[in-house]
């Protein structure tokens, strides 16, 4: 089965619609849901017919989104776990949110709090309450949860690590491996307590786990072999089945990303050989596949066909899904062209 599926970003809603993602945004569970309704309401009446709505890259499921549900600290996952390390919250009005980098730069493994200790951190005790005071008919969704699927979302322990200790983390990876090994277990731990916290107050239990690990393509896939792999497997053995997000160039990474225990889906980027992921994987693991930026930001729609079709061909008969996230210098009608793709793809002569 080949599938499409989109979101538009925020830099979008708030180019067309003139929304604005302040701090309230965040941490007003009503202002929230406005907003969120009204850029999906806006998405449903624009797109009606196409896998389109508002949500974080890759994070939010279209099958799983409510119009009820509510965002509780609708914050992407490596910034919550910064900002209970001491990093600020840094919103934007018109675009993703981010926090002050390098929280843990200088830092030791000891100079750690105990991951336990997190859930008793005053952010964590405030979105407690949120998700605890909220009325029917409105369901929280809580933090590193986007939709009502049961599936948390966490960043890839490298890519969190790169978040709290700056580019340097590639070169302690040489030089000190160990105190990196044990920095990303920690983060791991703290994401296994937070992500079964939060289920537990919601009751919303976990079924999977997105775990974005974006700077993966950053090392060898030997380093992967050593740093990422373990790390993630945890996450897939005490958490559940693992999608695994890697947004880069993925190709040679595909034998390291086969060992992880518990893996369930891979989703990659746009200049991964999806034949190389088949050959390591074979036909009954589900890939998704995002388009290239350049691709998408084209005047003609021949590049994405081309793409498109290349992908198709080198994937078999095997689940694919084109996922794509809309910003506002992409052109419209290269994701029109894709979608008009696959759905022809399902016709009779497709």
């Amino acid at each position: 089965m080949i599938k499409i599926s989109g979101t538009l970003s925020k830099a979008w809603m708030a180019e067309t619609l003139g929304v604005e993602f302040d701090r309230d945004y965040y941490f007003k569970p009503e202002k929230r849901h406005a907003i969120d309704t009204k850029c999906n309401e806006y998405a449903a009446e624009r797109f009606a017919g196409m896998r389109l709505f508002y949500s974080e890259s890759n994070l939010g499921q279209i099958d799983y989104w409510d119009r009820n549900q509510v965002l509780i600290g609708g914050i992407q996952p490596n910034m919550i776990l910064g900002m209970l390390l001491g990093a600020e919250f840094v919103p934007d009005a018109s675009h993703d949110a981010d926090i002050t980098p390098r929280c843990l730069a200088g830092k030791a493994p000891s100079d750690l709090p105990s991951p336990q200790s997190l859930i008793e951190h005053p952010l964590i005790r405030l979105l407690d309450e949120q998700i605890v005071q909220l009325q029917e008919p409105l369901w929280p969704i809580p933090p590193f949860s986007w939709d009502l699927s049961g599936r948390a979302t966490i960043h890839g322990m490298l890519t969190s690590a790169q978040k709290f200790l700056g580019e340097n983390i590639f070169m302690h990876m040489v030089s000190e491996p160990q105190r990196c090994l044990d920095i990303m277990d920690w983060i791991a731990e703290a994401y296994i307590i937070l992500c079964r916290h939060f289920s537990q107050i919601a009751d919303l239990p976990i079924t999977g786990v997105h775990v974005g690990e974006c700077s993966a393509c950053l090392v060898s896939p030997e380093m992967v072999e050593r740093f990422v792999v373990p790390a993630t497997s945890r996450i897939g053995t005490e958490l559940g089945p693992v999608r695994l997000h890697s947004c880069g160039p993925s190709t040679d990474y595909a034998e390291p990303f086969s060992r992880i225990e518990n893996l369930f889906s891979v989703d990659l980027g746009g200049d991964t050989s999806i034949k190389r992921m088949r050959e390591v994987f074979g036909n009954d693991m589900p890939l998704s596949v995002a388009p290239l930026p350049q691709d998408m930001s084209a005047q003609s729609t021949e590049p994405i066909l081309n793409w498109a079709g290349r992908i198709v061909e080198e994937n078999g008969s095997g689940d694919l899904e084109f996922v794509y996230h809309f910003e506002p210098s992409y052109n419209l009608d290269t994701i029109y062209a894709l979608t008009d793709f696959v759905k022809n793809l399902h016709l009779p002569d497709g």
